[in-house]
């Protein structure tokens, strides 16, 4: 029997079996069709970013930023990186995104100072998403630069050097805009600061009402809402901050919640003992969309690549049965430089397409009436059975369908990319 028959043998029975649950898995995959994962461009270089000749950022900046590990095949060009998203994309069923950093520009070779850059330094980026059929989403950078150099930039003291953060933010949502317009759909730009304290500080709010201030200086122009969507992104801590973050969880929740924000929850940036799927529906109360920078904390924000663990699936089944899709993007946030780059990428968006067909396959309908009838004793017996539906057979069909590798043929493709292109690299 061929791979493709099996496949298509696998999936008739799947769909019988869930059609005894109630679920109809031709709806969840129409659903899943529509489920874009945002690709962290950082992942293929060790988030060395292209500001300077020969690529590199040089100093990370601290905030809790330390790419590990000496893969060979980093990416050394842009070029270099866009080939390394393509063959990922290759291998990831639908249609999906690509997340930039500001330190990603396309200058031609000559420097451009971060309050100075604008959608001409990201233009063939735009091109390059037209071509491949993808989204693309922004991030600011404000780390890695002499201005971040004392652990501070949009809540520093120094009012000249908070002046020059806020017009990189500016110049940010600017450039997040273009790409939207660009490629006729919204485009997230999210803030995120390393600003904080090694040791203990006296002064906590005197910073926070900086950031603040200077926060809304950044979103005071009015930009089109089509286009761009404003996110701001909190962390518990970093290494070199250990002891005090200024843009907390509680900061950015209550900006977000004021300013009519989105919030960014980042799986790595909270305590290992806070379950991120437990704040969804509490969030998505208070402010209009929610940007899940997913990751895999296993020490704190060690961003190991994203795998289908529990709380993964956890975070997918809050998001489906809460009807949060339309104000929910899903991206990957997490630079793994100890085994193959394009591979991470792989691994990880495959994970969340993996969980979020779980969650559109759950018969939560059965489950909520039991709740509501107080019937907790077949809740949690209908939930340990459904463990053992077959998804997996579900997942290959929706492989098949999107033209993609289904199981872990993809793993082939991948070390052939890796003999091909990235042994190449020295």
């Amino acid at each position: 029997m061929s791979e493709e028959k099996r496949i298509e043998q696998g999936y008739r029975w799947a769909r019988e079996q869930y059609a005894g649950w109630g679920v109809e898995t031709e709806r969840a995959l129409e659903r899943l069709n529509g489920v874009a994962v945002s690709l962290p461009c950082w992942q293929g270089d060790d988030v060395g970013g292209f500001e300077r000749a020969g690529g590199g950022g040089g100093d990370l900046g601290g905030g809790g930023i330390a790419a590990t590990g000496r893969y060979p095949g980093k990416a050394r060009s842009l070029g270099e990186l866009r080939s390394d998203l393509e063959a990922a994309l290759r291998l990831i069923p639908g249609m999906h995104r690509v997340n930039l950093h500001a330190c990603y520009l396309d200058n031609g070779g000559r420097f451009v100072e971060r309050d100075a850059i604008g959608a001409e330094h990201f233009g063939s980026w735009i091109e390059w998403a037209q071509g491949q059929g993808t989204g693309l989403d922004f991030n600011p950078t404000f780390f890695g630069h002499p201005q971040a150099a004392e652990g501070f930039t949009l809540s520093h003291r120094d009012a000249g050097v908070r002046k020059f953060w806020v017009a990189h933010g500016r110049a940010c949502r600017r450039i997040a805009a273009a790409m939207g317009r660009e490629l006729g759909r919204a485009c997230v730009n999210n803030v995120w600061i390393p600003d904080g304290y090694k040791d203990l500080p006296v002064d906590r709010k005197g910073p926070r009402e900086r950031l603040a201030e200077a926060l809304d200086a950044v979103f005071a122009e009015r930009l089109d809402e089509r286009w761009v969507v404003d996110s701001v992104e909190g962390k518990l801590f970093g290494i070199g901050v250990e002891s005090y973050t200024a843009g907390s969880h509680e900061f950015y929740l209550g900006y977000a919640a004021t300013r009519g924000k989105w919030l960014c929850l980042d799986t790595g940036h909270f305590h290992p003992t806070e379950a991120v799927s437990d704040k969804i529906s509490a969030v998505l109360g208070f402010v209009p969309g929610l940007l899940l920078h997913l990751s895999r904390p296993v020490r704190w924000d060690s961003d190991h690549v994203v795998i289908l663990d529990d709380e993964l699936v956890a975070i997918a089944r809050e998001v489906v049965r809460g009807g949060y899709l339309e104000r929910v993007r899903l991206g990957l946030d997490y630079f793994d430089a100890s085994i193959n780059r394009v591979a991470a990428w792989v691994i990880g968006a495959r994970g969340v397409l993996k969980a979020v067909l779980e969650a559109l396959l759950e018969p939560t309908a059965r489950l909520e009436q039991m709740e509501r009838e107080g019937d907790y004793t077949g809740r949690l017996a209908l939930l340990e059975e459904a463990k053992g539906l077959p998804w997996g057979a579900v997942w290959d069909e929706y492989c098949r369908r999107r033209g993609v590798p289904a199981g872990e043929a993809w793993l082939e493709a991948a070390r052939r990319y890796e003999v091909e292109v990235l042994s190449r690299r020295v």
